[in-house]
């Protein structure tokens, strides 16, 4: 066990139940464990796209420099910055739990796989639990279902997604934060290249899977840059994606604790612009995040992407590009 032959006193909830999980498997630097949840399909917040996220695990090996979901391994009282990337918990019961739930669910809502954890992290090639849980999904229909990955062995699954897709709305986002492999290389340490994550897409295409790539998350002056943006729109397009959409980097303290040390490192120029704009909010908002979201409307019109698996595609068109990134403005002082 993790902590011991007993769970630790004082420790409840989701911290009680991992601390008292059993280890399934430990390669050098990661350990999986057996995680036996209750639920598996967790409520998102008012205005979220879909109404529902499931992620068979906790913790993700990819080890993504920027990663937003390191604080839910703060959750279980696992606090060191490896942790998440390092101690990997499968959720058991996929399918029994997950049945239980769609039988009381309203099908309208959305169901986003993915939204934490990638479901198809090293860890599925030995425990197979989103494979789980697409088998309860096939055997559903008229649900609405996403899944965001970076991992190309989503391709394993192609028949059970066309069958899901068959009976229900299905789309896939794959993530491409960069088309530059060095820098992927020490952003997403662990994550398939961006090459394999192109295939990907045209596989998915290629079985008639509705694809998108979302570069996420766009950094400011490392990966914001719109002939890079554009690069990688032209790169989806020609690989068979419909849609292209991007989100501003996300910081939460968790994750501020490994990404700026890799600014330090990499970026040093850039570490003080870093912590003045996300010292007092994860978020960055007004002028910047304008003109990134206009930026990339531009380079999505100019290849006929559209904007989600839902919406309309746009008319190709010459666009201008967006100038200037306002992140790079001088700072006071």
């Amino acid at each position: 066990m993790l902590f011991g032959d007993s769970p630790e006193p004082g420790l409840v909830g989701i911290a009680k139940l991992a601390a008292g999980s059993e280890v399934l498997e430990a390669k050098k630097t990661v350990q999986y464990f057996e995680l036996a949840p209750k639920s598996l399909l967790n409520k998102t917040r008012p205005g979220m796209p879909f109404a529902w996220s499931l992620n068979p695990y906790r913790g993700c090996e990819y080890a993504c420099r920027y990663c937003y979901a390191r604080y839910t391994h703060e959750f279980m009282e696992l606090r060191d910055s490896d942790d998440f990337e390092n101690r990997i918990y499968a959720k058991g019961n996929i399918a029994p739990v997950l049945r239980r739930e769609l039988s009381r669910l309203d099908p309208r809502g959305g169901i986003a796989i993915g939204t934490s954890t990638d479901p198809y992290q090293p860890a599925e090639r030995r425990f197979e639990r989103t494979r789980a849980a697409l088998e309860v999904f096939a055997a559903s229909k008229g649900l609405q279902i996403s899944i965001t990955t970076k991992s190309d062995l989503i391709k394993r699954d192609l028949s059970l997604l066309r069958e899901i897709a068959r009976r229900n709305s299905l789309a896939v986002n794959m993530t491409i934060t960069t088309l530059d492999e060095s820098l992927a290389r020490i952003l997403e340490p662990r994550a398939p290249a961006p090459r394999l994550r192109l295939n990907t897409v045209q596989a998915l295409s290629g079985a008639g899977i509705p694809v998108g790539v979302f570069p996420n998350p766009i950094m400011p002056l490392i990966t914001d840059d719109e002939r890079k943006l554009d690069r990688l729109a032209k790169a989806a397009k020609d690989h068979g994606a419909q849609y292209f959409g991007g989100g501003i980097l996300f910081l939460m303290p968790s994750a501020r604790r490994v990404f700026f040390p890799f600014v330090e490192k990499h970026y040093p120029h850039l570490l003080r612009r870093y912590q003045v704009r996300y010292e007092e909010s994860a978020y960055i908002r007004g002028a910047y995040q304008d003109s990134i979201r206009a930026r990339i409307a531009a380079i999505r019109d100019r290849y006929g992407l559209a904007a989600g698996p839902e919406a309309p595609l746009s008319k190709p068109v010459q666009s201008e590009p967006v100038q200037a990134s306002l992140f790079d403005l001088p700072l006071a002082g």
